[in-house]
């Protein structure tokens, strides 16, 4: 069911009895992007990232600097989005917040889960008078793109290497922007 025809949403701050079903979508959204996007799934999902991917959420959850969110419904993790400060030192974290990521799981695509907890990330970047927003999404998630691009976000002209000769572009929110737009 469409989350914007009334089916209720709980999202909150993650804790780290959340865990396990925060790596469940991010492991569900890696495989469905990373997997339109040619790459195999045991590039994708392995013991090694496992580990990886379990540390690095738990140290999210716990650090006081960033803010990791979990979107349910029915008490099952459906959505979840991190965010804190630019992880680039040449960034001006006075100005500056990071949306690390956003995921939802695949089957719940399209039904405005990952729009409110963009407007979450919004709502954090001014409650810190953070005028300007970044994020890096994976060239060839042309999903995740068009929605950034949907909510106002631009290419920087920045980008890092990723997987399989692919590029991570960055892209950049401009608060006053989105909030003129009514967005």
């Amino acid at each position: 069911m469409d989350l914007r025809r009334g089916r209720s949403m709980d999202v909150r701050d993650a804790t780290l009895a959340d865990l396990d079903g925060i790596i469940d979508v991010h492991t569900q959204a890696r495989l469905a992007y990373y997997g339109a996007g040619g790459l195999a799934s045991e590039s994708i999902v392995n013991p090694t990232l496992a580990r990886e991917q379990r540390a690095g959420w738990a140290a999210a959850i716990e650090s006081p600097r960033k803010r990791v969110l979990r979107a349910t419904v029915h008490g099952r993790i459906i959505g979840i989005a991190a965010m804190g400060p630019p992880l680039s030192t040449e960034v001006d974290g006075d100005a500056v917040g990071q949306l690390y990521q956003i995921h939802v799981v695949p089957g719940r695509w399209g039904e405005g889960i990952g729009s409110r907890l963009h407007a979450l990330f919004v709502r954090y970047l001014e409650d810190l008078s953070l005028p300007t927003g970044l994020l890096e999404v994976w060239g060839r998630n042309s999903r995740a793109r068009a929605f950034y691009t949907r909510h106002g976000w631009n290419p920087d002209g920045e980008s890092r290497a990723g997987p399989d000769n692919s590029r991570y572009v960055c892209m950049r929110l401009e608060v006053m922007n989105v909030r003129a737009a009514g967005a």
